[in-house]
């Protein structure tokens, strides 16, 4: 499995993407692909590690509040520590098993990731396989991989590059794990600092496809030698141009909803283009006032509550009162690109950025996710127009290698009948 961190659908295409528009002719493409919500990487990678919404594993956005003292505290999904935060303050990192778990006693699990740490550390992070990241990487049990055998790289692109050469080199070629999975950091880095279509995206686009050439290329000699072999290659999520960056808790505080900046009666966290809400049970009585106040902003553009949480499949872990979709349009950038979205006001340490990528609400391109699977079960050359979802890559990998996807929320892609064959 490869995955590029926010590759979105309409950048699949001969001019940007030639090695993965190459592999979509001859595989299978799916058309109508779509990821969760939030749709932001943490998340995803928990949701494609266990075939699971996030109302499934538990993990409700990249910034999440937890009980911590007796009092709402936010805290960001992305640092090395918060896998132990969350297990320390909840008992469990996820609630449903991941594929690594899985696949313990049947050939195991590896992971190369050049994401965030958080986001990285969700495909395994109770330790029954190996995950490789620059912050730490782990083997089985979480133990410690030091010295040599760690993964020294850059979280940007000549990382990436690294990463790729490692994951053919030692993990495809060598160890031969029954699942080996690669998460590069790009096209998703670049397009939260540049304006999606420019000259530097379009690089980008095109050094993340070609390290997805190399990868593509490796599984075809490692077929030709006699490997069988399922392909999976995707991304978690797309992008939006951010036109316009919403405070939303400083609105929530002038408004009266929330007493100040650093109470915890009622807490923001920020997830790119959404929102997540949370009210102490104590100040329940203003959820009312607050979902009113919500729904008369015009930077909201979708407002979930609790009665609908199950519906958009969102985690209610923690007291979470209000989901919130920024607006968006499908007004395009200067470059012609497509969609734009709302953001909302990182927390602190992080830059407002306008004119770049941004992700996480339901706008329609920050979630058209790609996926194209090449092996057996899939027809070569054809494309699948029904609705799916980065929740079934699981069950999809667990079919291939003959184990049950029993307790997830999608289903193996190889039930779901093409729609058309080139």
């Amino acid at each position: 499995m490869v995955i590029l961190d926010g590759l979105r659908r309409d950048f699949v295409d001969d001019r940007s993407t030639p090695h993965l528009a190459a592999l979509r002719r001859r595989a299978t493409w799916f058309a109508s692909h779509r990821g969760v919500f939030p749709s932001v990487t943490r998340v995803s990678a928990a949701s494609i590690a266990t075939g699971c919404r996030p109302s499934g594993h538990g993990l409700a956005g990249n910034a999440v509040a937890l009980v911590e003292d007796g009092r709402l505290a936010v805290h960001d999904v992305g640092p090395p520590e918060f896998v132990d935060t969350k297990r320390r303050l909840t008992g469990r990192v996820l609630d449903r098993p991941t594929l690594a778990e899985r696949l313990g006693p049947h050939g195991g699990a590896v992971a190369i990731s050049n994401v965030s740490p958080g986001a990285a550390y969700m495909l395994d992070p109770d330790g029954f396989g190996s995950v490789y990241h620059r912050a730490g990487s782990y083997g089985p049990g979480r133990v410690a991989i030091d010295g040599a055998e760690a993964l020294a790289i850059t979280g940007d692109g000549a990382g990436d590059a690294a990463a790729t050469e490692r994951f053919i080199d030692e993990v495809l070629k060598s160890r031969r794990p029954s699942l080996a999975t690669l998460w590069l950091c790009e096209p998703d880095k670049t397009q939260h600092g540049s304006g999606l279509g420019g000259a530097t995206h379009r690089a980008a686009l095109a050094a993340a496809d070609a390290l997805a050439g190399r990868v593509i290329a490796a599984v075809a000699a490692l077929r030709a030698a006699g490997e069988e072999i399922l392909l999976v290659v995707g991304s978690d999520h797309g992008h939006e141009t951010v036109d316009e960056v919403v405070d939303v808790e400083a609105e929530l505080i002038a408004a009266g909803l929330k007493d100040g900046a650093d109470s915890s009666d009622v807490v923001v966290a920020p997830n790119g283009t959404a929102a997540l809400i949370y009210v102490d049970p104590a100040f329940a009585t203003r959820r009312p006032a607050i979902g009113r106040f919500l729904a008369g902003r015009p930077w909201a553009g979708r407002v979930i509550e609790p009665q609908s949480f199950a519906e958009f499949g969102i985690a209610e872990a923690g007291h979470l009162a209000f989901a919130v979709s920024l607006a968006q349009s499908d007004v395009p950038n200067a470059a012609g690109v497509p969609g734009r979205s709302r953001a909302v006001k990182p927390l602190a340490g992080k830059s407002d950025r306008l004119g770049v990528g941004q992700h996480g609400g339901l706008g329609t391109h920050e979630q058209s996710p790609f996926l194209i699977v090449d092996g057996a079960g899939f027809a070569p050359g054809a494309t699948v127009d029904a609705p799916t979802s980065i929740v079934d890559i699981a069950p999809t990998i667990l079919s291939h290698l003959g184990l049950s996807p029993d307790g997830m929320d999608g289903r193996p892609l190889q039930t779901v009948p093409a729609s058309r064959i080139s």
